[in-house]
């Protein structure tokens, strides 16, 4: 089917061809809603008719919409035109990588810079169980501005999590192949497709192998006069080496090719995400290198300093690499990262053992609980201790353990629970204190540091019992300086937000802050000279970068490692060695669109998103996102579950819907902090002031549409509820000052809440009575009322479950309205949020992982 210019399918007006497929034809078009261009892409006549065609169509518009990376070409529609079916996606301006290979081989940093765009978008497809299997430079694109797409997944296979039968299935014949092969293109086949064998996210790390051979040589690694010759050199053969073809750049990059060009598949690297390590490694170097030199935080501005290369050499040994450091003049010593841990899970938290080569850590791997560890340096291999489900909180001299047992997870990624004493031989632990976020031995062994929830508000102890601060936010990383008496901590200003900054309290007990507020801020440790505070935080270029920095006492404060990924620092050791996480962070986000009953995944764009309200028809949803996509604040979008792209509606945080759906309410963590009112349709955003309100956490609405209902805190004082007014005016106080209202009756007059002891109570407004409400328990979250206002919608969740209850207040009794539980629950870090639509009986909801391994970092400075 060929379409003339300004013909239209449905909203789209085409406007030119762009090219054709081996599936369809493609055309430049103009979304008439939104003034974009997009591409639609047709499936041609001849296959129309073609069930199997048809099918593999289909799938490729279900692959697409299910990876939403900025590496991979976004699909925004799917519709039919005269019973031809038709995908809309973004428009690319640019050319494709065999476009920029016509010439000759690429540069060598350009060359970095795409293999790493290719390798971060495989491990997003990966990651969903998506297998591209056709990986090659003309499905490979790269836009104006540098940034790599991924094209055509048109021969992609989901596969299932535990690697069995694939979801979707393809036929093995090829009609634009020759009769009988597999599929794939020749030449950019690994060895396993080529023998007819299943393919898993391996076989892409071997095509991959072969684009950047092209892109390092301009030549194709295995091109022979015949497909069958081609084919036999894959799988016999071995592509010249780099030196052999004039190769000048990096020797790191000939070690990375040939480990993806490995015949065997064991042999090659695991996964896309440690390709990418390797290859972040290498970025922005020109010459070969074998070790990282790191930044000495002399230079004016971060940007003037010069990208260099991590341990080449390490990571090689070690199967992955950490990555890019900056380098600035002088003669640093070079860093040596040595990797501890191989699990999928997520390390909470580890120490250095006085012996300096043994390392104490927490981690929850796999689908096990959260378990307390061993590793030595030498050999990566841990062994659990015998001890129950716990994380560690800190480590003595003399090998007592304290750990957090009865574990409860918060936002912002910490954890708190009740601190228990054991010896690293194992047995049963011994409770000493309860809400514990954060403890801290001094040096020499006899006494402790805490920060617990008390009295409404988290609390600083040194020693335990006596309080030398507390916040209405929260407190951690609490570590005692080498000398004894003076602590260093990390103060967050609004509970469940890691921004803040380094505080410390001085030997003369003075509190005071060292730095000013950084995103993102996780992970402390004293240099061992006790003149000095190391710890991570966000980069000003993202918070999905970290940055190592170090502050003196005196608050001054200097740069000395960044990395272009999420690294977490956990302890130094006395000879300066590092101990490090090196994280990733994964937000996934699931929906039912009521009009269709299809559930609908990936619907947070950012790993960096978390949903918060859903529409009482239940056909959009609330979600807030952060990073540097997002800009200095979080950033608010309105997504519909029927599959169309989210609205981004401004800045905010914690958004909810009105109770007429025509505006969504968020918080502003400015200073002071404000909060957002952005209109779901047309109309201006607006802010309202918050008077003397100087911490925030929670907004909801008063049912008629004019009043917010509000949890913050004044100077000096604990959280407590207030009511105020849209239109202005000063945030009134409302019920007793331990009770925390969360959601208000449809007739307005009842506010149902939890007091500080976590009791479920009921705030009438005409009486000012309290009603405890039986049976609900202190963990369990409270969504809203029932339409006919005889229940609450609650919610009880767990790291890989959650549940939602209609609990009826005048008895307690209880109804399940629905279950779900994570597929994947390696690395959960986060209570699974679930939201239920009473009106349409739907729901959404959310998991949140992080995916770590522990390394060892030597040369830092």
């Amino acid at each position: 089917m060929s379409l003339a210019s300004g013909t239209k399918l449905g909203p789209y007006e085409i406007q030119s061809a762009i090219g054709a497929g081996g599936m369809g034809e493609v055309y430049r078009a103009k979304d008439t809603r939104l003034g974009r261009d997009v591409a639609i892409k047709i499936l041609t006549a001849s296959f129309a008719a073609d069930t199997d065609r048809l099918r593999r169509f289909e799938q490729e518009a279900r692959t697409i919409a299910a990876l939403n990376h900025p590496n991979i070409l976004g699909i925004h529609d799917i519709g039919t035109h005269d019973g031809t079916p038709y995908l809309v996606s973004e428009f690319l301006d640019g050319r494709t990588l065999r476009e920029e290979l016509q010439a000759a081989a690429l540069p060598i940093r350009r060359t970095i810079e795409y293999a790493l765009g290719i390798a971060h978008g495989l491990a997003a497809a990966h990651d969903k169980g998506v297998v591209h299997r056709d990986l090659k430079p003309e499905n490979i694109f790269v836009t104006k501005d540098g940034t790599i797409k991924i094209l055509d997944f048109g021969l992609a296979k989901l596969q299932t999590a535990a690697g069995g039968d694939a979801v979707a299935t393809m036929t093995s014949a090829n009609t634009n192949t020759t009769p009988g092969m597999v599929m794939g293109t020749v030449g950019y086949m690994s060895p396993e497709q080529v023998r007819g064998e299943v393919a898993d996210q391996r076989s892409d790390i071997f095509s991959f192998g072969a684009v950047l051979f092209e892109m390092l040589t301009g030549k194709r690694a295995f091109k022979r006069d015949t497909a069958a010759e081609t084919m036999t050199a894959i799988l016999r053969e071995e592509p010249p080496e780099l030196t052999e073809t004039g190769f000048q750049g990096p020797l790191g990059l000939q070690r990375i090719l040939a480990r993806c060009l490995e015949k065997n598949v064991e042999r090659r690297f695991q996964s896309a995400s440690d390709l990418g390590f390797a290859i972040e490694s290498l970025s922005g170097t020109s010459t070969a290198q074998t070790s990282v030199a790191h930044g000495t935080a002399q230079a004016q501005t971060k940007r003037s300093w010069l990208p260099w290369a991590a341990a080449t050499l390490c990571v090689l040994l070690v199967g992955t690499a950490l990555l890019a450091g900056r380098w600035s003049v002088g003669q640093p010593p070079p860093l040596k990262f040595t990797r501890l841990t191989y699990q999928q899970g997520y390390p909470s938290n580890a120490r250095f053992a006085k012996d300096g080569q043994t390392i104490v850590y927490s981690a929850q791997w796999n689908d096990d609980p959260m378990q307390v560890l061993t590793v030595r340096t030498e050999f990566p291999q841990s062994t659990r201790i015998d001890l129950p489900s716990a994380a560690l909180l800190a480590l003595s001299p003399t090998g007592d353990l304290q750990l957090a047992t009865d574990l409860k997870h918060h936002s912002g990624n910490f954890l708190s629970g009740t601190m228990s004493q054991a010896q690293m031989a194992g047995g049963s632990p011994r409770a000493l204190a309860t809400e514990v976020i954060a403890a801290d031995y001094s040096p020499d062994g006899k006494s402790l540091a805490v920060a617990r929830h008390a009295n409404s508000k988290v609390q600083l102890e040194f020693p335990v019992g006596k309080v030398v601060f507390e916040t209405s936010g929260y407190v951690d990383n609490v570590r005692v300086s080498p000398g004894g008496n003076e602590l260093a901590f990390m103060e967050h200003p609004v509970y469940g937000d890691d921004r803040g900054w380094v505080s410390l309290i001085d030997s003369a007990g003075a509190h005071r802050k060292l730095t000013k507020e950084f995103d993102a801020e996780q992970g402390l440790a004293w240099a061992p000279s006790g003149k000095e505070i190391w710890f991570t935080a966000a980069t000003d270029e993202s918070s999905n970068n970290q940055q190592v920095y170090g502050v003196d006492l005196s608050g001054k404060l200097r740069d000395i490692y960044i990395a272009p990924q999420r690294l977490r620092l956990l302890d130094i050791a006395s000879d300066g060695r590092v101990l490090f996480s090196s994280e990733q962070y994964r937000t996934e986000i699931t929906g039912i669109d009521p009009a269709s009953g299809r559930e609908r995944k990936g619907l947070a764009r950012f790993d960096g998103a978390s949903f918060s309200d859903i529409a009482r028809d239940g056909k959009a949803i609330l979600l807030f996102e952060w990073g540097a996509h997002a800009g200095p604040l979080y950033q608010v979008d309105f997504r519909k579950l029927d599959g169309s792209a989210p609205v981004v509606l401004g800045p905010g945080s914690n958004p909810r819907f009105s109770p007429d759906g025509a505006t969504a309410s968020a918080l502003l963590f400015s200073q002071p902090p404000q909060i957002a009112l952005h209109p779901i349709g047309p109309g201006e955003s607006r802010r309202l002031s918050l008077a003397n309100v100087t911490a925030a956490s929670q907004v909801a609405w008063f049912p008629d549409n004019k009043h917010l209902l509000l949890i913050g805190a004044t100077e000096g004082s604990a959280l407590r509820t207030y009511e105020m007014d849209i239109e202005g005016g000063k945030p009134q106080a409302l019920g007793p000052p331990d009770w925390r209202g969360g959601a208000v009756s449809s007739d307005g007059n009842r506010i149902a809440g939890f007091t500080a002891s976590g009791q479920m109570a009921v705030l009438n407004r005409s009486t000012q009575q309290i009603a405890n409400v039986p049976g609900v328990g202190p963990q369990e979250e409270l969504q809203a009322w029932t339409k006919d206002g005889e229940a609450l919608l609650l919610q009880s969740s767990t790291l890989t479950e959650a549940s939602v209850y209609r609990v009826e207040v005048a008895t307690g009794k209880r109804t399940l309205l629905h279950k779900v539980e994570l597929s994947d629950k390696g690395g959960s870090v986060a209570n699974v949020r679930l939201l239920y639509a009473e009106d349409s009986k739907t729901y959404a909801y959310q998991g949140r992982r992080i995916l770590g391994s522990l390394y060892v970092c030597e040369g830092l400075r």
